[in-house]
This record gives C-alpha cells, sequence and structure tokens, in this order.
C-alpha cells in the first residue's frame, strides 16, 4: 500500500490534476465526506486527508510514504527524516511581514504576531531586529489594529486583506509552493512505486509550467 498524506483545502484542490496526470484519482470528496482516509482508482495507493502542519510528522513517522506540504510548514515544523524531491509549483503565496500602512519599524524592538514562531524567529534575527514573538492561530490581521503587535508574519496572496484592515506587506521572507515529501524509509522499500509517482509527477508538473 502506497499512503499518501495530503492536506484539504486549496493544496488538495490544486494537487488534485497533477495525482491525475500519475493516475491517482480519489474515488470520494473530502468536501463531502467525512472519511479522513480515502481510497483511489488504484488498490493499493490511498490518500490521508489531514491538517496541513501535521502532514510532515506523519511522513517523517513513517505513517504516510509521501506527502504534499507547503514549504512554509517545512521550514516552520522542521523536515528531519523526510526526502524533497520535487517542487510542485501549487498552492504559490508568499511569507512576508506586514503592518500598518506607511508605519516604520526601523530601530525598533518588535511585537510580532505570527503562527511561524520559529520562522519569525530565525528571521528577526537575521535582521538584527529584537523581536518579541506572539503566537497566534488566526486573524494576524487584528494584532496591529488592536495593539497587540506592531507587525505581523503570514502569508500573502493577493494582499487584499492586508488592504482591507488598513495595512501593507513590508519585506519578503520567502516564496511558497507546495512540495513532495517522502519518507526516507519508504524511498528504499517501495523505491520502483515512489520513483514512478515522483517522474509523473516531475512530468506533469513540467506540462502545466510549458502550458
Amino acid at each position: 500500500m502506497l499512503t499518501i498524506a495530503v492536506s484539504k483545502g486549496r493544496i488538495y484542490q490544486e494537487a488534485l490534476p497533477l495525482l491525475a496526470a500519475a493516475d491517482i484519482e480519489p474515488t470520494c470528496d473530502p468536501e463531502t465526506s467525512r472519511k479522513l482516509i480515502l481510497p483511489t482508482n488504484q488498490k493499493d495507493v490511498r490518500l490521508l486527508i489531514i491538517r496541513a502542519t501535521d502532514v510532515p510528522t506523519y511522513v517523517a513517522c513513517g505513517a504516510a510514504d509521501a506527502g504534499i506540504a507547503g514549504k512554509d510548514v517545512l521550514v516552520e515544523h522542521g523536515a528531519a527524516g523526510l526526502y524533497e524531491p520535487l517542487d510542485l509549483g501549487i498552492a504559490r503565496c508568499r511569507m512576508m511581514t506586514a503592518g500598518k500602512v506607511g508605519e516604520n519599524w526601523q530601530g525598533r524592538r518588535l511585537r510580532v504576531a505570527t503562527k511561524y514562531v520559529n520562522t519569525a524567529r530565525r528571521y528577526f534575527a537575521t535582521q538584527g531586529i529584537q523581536a518579541e514573538i506572539i503566537k497566534l492561530y488566526g486573524s494576524m490581521e487584528l494584532a496591529p489594529l488592536v495593539g497587540l503587535a506592531e507587525c505581523i508574519v503570514d502569508l500573502v496572496d493577493t494582499g487584499n486583506t492586508l488592504k482591507a484592515n488598513g495595512l501593507e506587506p513590508k519585506d519578503l521572507i520567502m516564496h511558497v509552493s507546495s512540495r513532495l515529501v517522502v519518507n526516507k524509509a519508504a524511498m528504499k522499500m517501495k523505491h520502483e512505486r515512489i520513483k514512478a509517482l515522483i517522474l509523473a509527477l516531475e512530468s506533469a508538473v513540467s506540462t502545466e509550467v510549458t502550458t
């Protein structure tokens, strides 16, 4: 059995055409089904539907042979015990700092609200900026508006949510896209099957890029 972990939502929807190119198609929809393990058109392949932040853990611990995870999650939670053979080029966005329009933080000690605690701490350390990191799980944009923090670190796609709340993106921390990750033991034990998956996805990604 080949088990692939993926989170529902944008990553799942954008991964579907790539998986289909590898002849892997789920036989039910996680949006309408309560199933967390989805069978596919291939009897020896199944999908695990889990939280995005849990994908690296499931793969690293061997509960899944492979997974699809955003680079933000891999950087924040670590990718020890994983191979990262392929950038799938899906769910693209940017991880950025953001704050009130026109506000300058230079030379100030910052309070930073984010769910990316480790990434934010490393980033501000490299910039030589003293930062107090406040962990939040959502609604980051609210923090500067009520004085909880001067700065947030979050993913930015269009920037419309920031703009609607009187905020603006400031500095780019990293470009983010979703990656295929593979358990190291599974790469050895199921080498032919996983190699075929990688090649099929690689071909699908190349086709997407050229069209």
